[in-house]
């Protein structure tokens, strides 16, 4: 039988960006995978309640090909799916792939705070959001090569390195339905731009406390931006200023109190130490979404994209969580 030709390939000089960004949603041991004309497009989900996607554009790649397959489509679904072909994969396969050739990582900075909010202390003077692209700290210098050859079949992944090469077969499967957690983007009421640096170190020293629940209010008028969690270990309280220099954008028309699981925005942590900076938004139903720039090797940028669903309390939980239940309504 002779083999197919993939529809699907490309080349990157750097596995190590490949495994960095992908790394971020790897909260999921799945993920799917979306081929498109400008890039691969990586969605992991926890039940239904949060996303991560990050896109590889296909600027990060030395040579992009994809040619879809051309079928009788009966409907658009059809001609959107022969379009930009969808299957699932392992993601923690992919990982142990990318990485078959050995990695440093960057030492896990989650239980060592000694960082200030307003000032340069924190993830930001300890080496930059750009530090973990380096090769001292990765050593993965190997050239990467995807291909795909059509429905059905493996994600093939081709190593190279000093003259060794390695090939490993991914298989995929049918995609499960993923239906985006929609943000009103036409109906936010908060928008906050900052360094992801930043967040990252407020979330981690919140952590203190052994939380459940994390409450991120925002307001018009001081506190402007506050991180507050409650935990069998007492409760913390982290504040932001509307200082330019500390929130670069503040889009906050009226306040707003939202309460999320806890360990689902920790889900996120890779992604914010990676980052160089985070757009923190929320609509009306309380739907957070946190879109990380992580800066790439040539100058250029890749985004990574989460979204939480508001933690709402179950029956017989009022009395208990009062002090940190979803509030989507403006305090009166």
């Amino acid at each position: 039988m002779e083999s197919q030709a993939p529809i699907f390939s490309a080349v990157s000089s750097s596995a190590r960006q490949l495994f960095q960004l992908l790394r971020c949603i790897s909260f999921a041991s799945k993920a799917q995978v979306q081929i498109t004309r400008d890039g691969l497009r990586f969605t992991a989900e926890e039940s239904r309640v949060m996303q991560g996607s990050a896109f590889l554009d296909k600027a990060l790649f030395t040579t992009y090909s994809f040619t879809p397959v051309h079928i009788e489509a009966t409907n658009e679904e059809e001609e959107e799916e022969a379009d930009s072909p969808t299957f699932q994969i392992s993601l923690s396969s992919l990982l142990e792939t990318l990485q078959i050739f050995g990695i440093h990582d960057v030492k896990d900075r989650w239980s060592a705070r000694d960082s200030t909010y307003g000032g340069v202390s924190g993830s930001l003077a300890r080496g930059g959001p750009t530090a973990p692209f380096e090769n001292r700290v990765l050593g993965m210098t190997g050239v990467c090569r995807l291909s795909y050859a059509g429905i059905g079949e493996p994600l093939c992944i081709t190593l190279e390195e000093t003259g060794v090469v390695t090939t490993c077969e991914l298989v995929t499967y049918e995609p499960e339905l993923q239906a985006e957690i929609p943000l009103q983007k036409d109906a936010l009421v908060q928008k906050i731009i900052m360094r992801a640096g930043w967040l990252y170190d407020a979330v981690a020293e919140l952590s203190s406390t052994s939380p459940t629940r994390l409450t991120i209010v925002g307001s018009p008028t001081p506190p402007y931006f506050t991180l507050s969690s409650a935990g069998p270990l007492g409760s913390a309280t982290v504040e932001f200023s509307k200082d330019p220099q500390l929130l670069e954008t503040f889009q906050v028309p009226r306040r707003t109190v939202n309460t999320y699981k806890y360990s689902l925005i920790k889900g996120a942590a890779r992604a914010m130490a990676l980052a160089s900076k985070v757009s923190i938004r929320c609509d009306e139903q309380g739907v957070l979404s946190l879109q990380f720039m992580i800066e790439v090797e040539g100058g250029g940028v890749s985004f990574v994209d989460f979204r939480f669903v508001p933690y709402l309390p179950e029956d017989g939980e009022g009395d208990e969580d009062d002090d940190t239940s979803a509030d989507h309504e403006e305090d009166d």
